[in-house]
């Protein structure tokens, strides 16, 4: 059975930085590639970050650009977010996920709440 749990939520002041992480079980981690989203409240689930399973290649939402930076270990099957210059509107539910092989799992999430 698949399990992927984050962690690292919580609150931070506009500007701050958090680092979530989501450590994975029961599947071939490095044959996944590695995903993060995001929900507010009110709105739809959203990309935010994804790392590739060959060669990590990562891709962003530009709303994200040059603040976030995802990585992966596939010797702790683990992915983590790098959050810096962290706004207002980061205000969600991150969500990692991990697809491939014709499969997706997601994880429950985690808050991130920015606000002074």
């Amino acid at each position: 059975q698949v399990h992927l749990v984050e962690s690292g939520g919580g609150l931070v002041q506009p500007g701050g930085s958090l680092r979530l992480s989501c450590a994975a079980s029961g599947l071939t981690f490095s044959r996944y590639a590695m995903s993060w989203y995001r929900q507010a409240p009110g709105k739809e689930r959203e990309f935010v970050a994804r790392i590739f399973s060959v060669a990590g290649g990562t891709g962003y939402a530009d709303s994200v650009k040059d603040r976030f930076t995802i990585y992966r270990d596939n010797a702790t099957n683990t992915v983590s977010l790098q959050m810096n210059s962290l706004k207002l509107e980061d205000t969600a539910v991150y969500y990692c996920k991990a697809w491939g092989l014709g499969s997706e799992y997601w994880g429950q999430g985690t808050q991130v709440t920015v606000s002074s």
